[in-house]
């Protein structure tokens, strides 16, 4: 059955049911309510948990043995199935039919998926899903409505703002809702519960200029690596949000992978430039330019980098993110 996401609260609070889907295009608001079913999940008597990540060599098999063994205190047990490729392929389709088609007692699932598209959308095993459990479709808000947003969420700690501030920590962040998550969690420590002024949220919210940011996707597009270095250390320096600068980083990769596809398949780069909704005259002719460098397994290669400094920002992965951010970088401007 699909939900709204508004629905999920009062769901909380009565038993729970025993499939639970989550998909979307933001991350945050994903994590967010896996969150909220997993501590919903645990008070009303699901103390166990077993976590199965579907990657390169994952065995089907574990989802059913995950399911026919028996909690180790004898009590209720959640499988937390996460898929970060959205893709689980004919072996694991079949194996989710399968299982939807008799989930087994005293057991909640909790499958999660990114954004889907619409032809992962039509396929057995997702309708399968989705209409045995509850499906939600978590997306981030329009931009027009990011303000109401961050008010909603200045709210739960105690705090409101003028609609002038909520608009200046909208245009800040970019939608990057992360980095908005970020800064608010920032204003919560630094000023007690009440109203907050246009001031204090200036003051506050990081002071990483768009243009810094605009500057280093210019230095990418360019292939100048130096630059790239230099601009990496002043964001740093800075006390940039790491979310927001690869934000930054993995969009333009994307950008540019989906023009290099579409010139490798034959159509005009004018064509793929309006696809892209990309207008201006200088930036067509720079990124024209960078895929005269690149090619698409360097810019697969770029976006699984990007994916994995991903999880060292929320904690999941060991390693230095900022020379991460700086070897992603030097990949896309260094030449061949």
């Amino acid at each position: 059955m699909n939900l709204r996401p508004d629905q999920l609260p009062d769901l909380l609070g009565k038993p729970l049911a025993p499939l639970w889907l989550l998909h979307g295009d933001e991350p945050l608001l994903v994590l967010e309510a896996a969150d909220a079913i997993r501590a919903a999940a645990k008070r009303q008597g699901f103390e166990e948990r077993e976590t199965l990540v579907v990657g390169q060599g994952f065995k089907w098999d574990a989802l059913a043995l995950a399911a026919g063994n028996l909690s180790l205190f004898g009590g209720a047990k959640l499988i937390d199935l996460r898929i970060p490729g959205g893709k689980p392929g004919r072996d694991g389709g079949e194996a989710l039919q399968r299982y939807v088609a008799s989930l087994p007692a005293q057991t909640l699932t909790l499958i999660t998926l990114p954004e889907l598209d619409w032809q992962a959308r039509k396929t057995s095993w997702f309708k399968a899903v989705s209409e045995a459990g509850n499906c939600l479709e978590l997306k981030a808000p329009e931009r027009e409505r990011l303000p109401d947003w961050v008010g909603r969420r200045l709210a739960v700690q105690g705090q409101t703002a003028s609609a002038d501030a909520l608009a200046f920590i909208a245009d800040h962040v970019e939608g990057n809702l992360l980095a908005a998550h970020q800064e608010i969690l920032k204003l919560g420590l630094l000023h007690p519960e009440g109203q907050l002024s246009l001031e204090q949220v200036r003051d506050a919210v990081l002071n990483v200029a768009r243009y810094d940011i605009d500057k280093l996707r210019q230095a990418i597009i360019e292939g100048e690596p130096a630059r790239c270095a230099r601009l990496l250390e002043g964001l740093k320096g800075e006390g940039a949000a790491p979310p927001l600068v690869l934000w930054t980083l993995a969009n333009e990769t994307r950008t540019l992978a989906s023009l290099c596809a579409g010139r490798d398949a034959g159509q005009p780069l004018p064509a793929l430039f309006k696809a892209e909704r990309i207008f201006d005259p200088r930036r067509q002719q720079a990124l024209g330019r960078a895929l005269g460098r690149l090619n698409q397994g360097r810019l697969r290669a770029a976006l699984m980098h990007a994916a994995r400094i991903d999880r060292m920002i929320k904690g999941l992965v060991a390693g230095d993110v900022w020379d991460e951010f700086l070897q992603l970088a030097l990949r896309l401007a260094r030449h061949a």
